[in-house]
């Protein structure tokens, strides 16, 4: 049996002094709180990315697939509805990507874990939106039959799901946004102007709101009004096999910068473009990176406070067990084993502090996921309640994490237990 860990565990567990038990009810406290934080931090900053991500995904899709010469050119231009190419987009699952090194000599060769969930047609048209003197400018999306309607659906208000036609008798109604209806004093049933913008000209027709849908996210809701496909292509003139685009959505958006790179390199005509939500809009996707520095800094922060608080800890427990150390360097016990004794207590409170905290966090992350009681301004944060997502490798590695660093530092104070001389601490006793 060791030694220094016996000596620990039955120190550990004797009545002690109401100064010591405040010190390590303290320590453990403190532990929890820290663990509680760097849990809540990791599982909030992973929702609100998360849920931030899908709703600009729902919105615009993971990857757009357009004419090439639309990059040199302010006017819609369309691409032939290719059904080969549509369904070979359709059935990409695990791919394979050569990307090129910096030194550009060597090639690395990386792989999807997912593929091509979902494909669909849309144009996308640049019009206004008018009631009597007030005006709103907007994009156009004409939707097909094979338009996924899930995400819109959760995200309806007001009012009901535009309806797709099959033939070529396209019904004139468009759902907008919350805040285009605000903006422009509009509900469902009433009718609204919309000037589509086609070579410097606009063109206006007559349009009756369906359904008005709020995803929280403001900036790209009101840009956003959905309308049939089939009545863009009249409007424009096109044929009913011409598209504006087809807008792809993979399995696990972690892939879309490869899949989007494939479909390029390998699935594509040359005449055509693939670029991915991320490419269209980078702003959104840079001011979430910065919400995982925000999150590396509260962990940072809250394993200093762990380190300090446990490090000053079992220097206040050496320095009130002077006597024990005296009696037992006394006794023959070499200083590396009283110092073990040491670093096994604090190993305990610490793990017991990691319990706690554990515990708490989950317990907190299951309420707010239920009930959502921290509320948030959706204006300033896209969304009107704080979201949770738990990633137990995460949690687990939040752990390894403390248990790790602060046991390593621990070690330090326990180096104090050299500078305590027997002959003088027994004396004076």
């Amino acid at each position: 049996m060791d030694v220094a860990h016996y000596i620990a565990r039955k120190t550990s567990v004797v009545s002690e002094g109401a100064y010591t038990r405040w010190i390590v009810r303290l320590a453990i406290g403190t532990i929890a709180l820290s663990v509680v934080v760097m849990i809540l931090a990791d599982v909030m900053m992973r929702g609100f990315e998360r849920e931030i991500s899908q709703k600009i995904f729902g919105l615009w899709g993971h990857i757009h697939i357009y004419n090439a010469g639309l990059k040199r050119s302010y006017e819609m231009l369309p691409i032939q509805h290719d059904t080969a190419l549509y369904n070979a987009i359709k059935r990409i699952r695990r791919v394979r990507v050569e990307q090129l090194n910096p030194d550009g000599e060597r090639s690395t060769v990386l792989y999807s874990k997912g593929g091509v969930r979902h494909v669909q047609r849309i144009i996308m048209l640049p019009a206004v939106l008018s009631r009597g003197d007030e005006f709103e400018g907007l994009y156009a999306k004409g939707i097909a039959e094979d338009f996924d309607t899930s995400f819109l659906a959760r995200h309806l208000v007001r009012g009901k799901m535009l309806r797709i036609p099959t033939d070529t008798t396209p019904p004139r109604e468009v759902l907008i946004s919350s805040y285009t209806a605000q903006r422009l004093e509009l509900d469902t049933g009433d009718y609204v102007v919309m000037y589509l913008v086609r070579k410097h000209r606009e063109y206006p027709v007559k349009l009756q709101i369906v359904g008005i849908f709020n995803t929280g996210l403001r900036e790209y809701d009101m840009k956003l009004a959905f309308v049939s496909m089939v009545f863009l292509q009249k409007a424009l003139g096109w044929g009913p096999d011409q598209i504006g685009e087809y807008e792809v959505f993979v399995e696990r958006f972690e892939d879309m910068d490869l899949i989007s790179q494939y479909i390029y390199e390998e699935v594509l005509p040359l005449e055509m473009w693939s670029e991915t939500v991320r490419e269209r809009f980078p702003n959104i996707f840079e001011w979430l990176s910065l919400q995982t520095v925000n999150k590396r800094v509260i962990l940072s922060l809250m394993l200093v406070v762990a380190v300090l608080n446990m490090m000053t800890m079992v220097l206040i427990l050496i320095l009130e067990r002077a006597y024990m150390i005296g009696v037992l360097s006394t006794l023959g016990m070499k200083v590396h084993a009283i110092r073990r004794i040491f670093l096994y207590y604090g190993l305990r409170i610490l793990i017991r502090g990691m319990i706690i905290g554990n515990v708490l966090a989950t317990a907190i992350a299951y309420l707010q996921d239920k009930y959502h009681f921290i509320r948030l301004r959706e204006e300033d944060y896209y969304l009107s309640y704080a979201p949770v997502w738990i990633d137990w490798w995460s949690i687990a590695l939040i752990n390894l994490m403390v248990l790790v660093v602060v046991g390593l530092f621990l070690w330090l104070p326990t180096w104090w237990v050299t500078k305590i001389q027997p002959t003088k601490i027994l004396r004076f006793e």
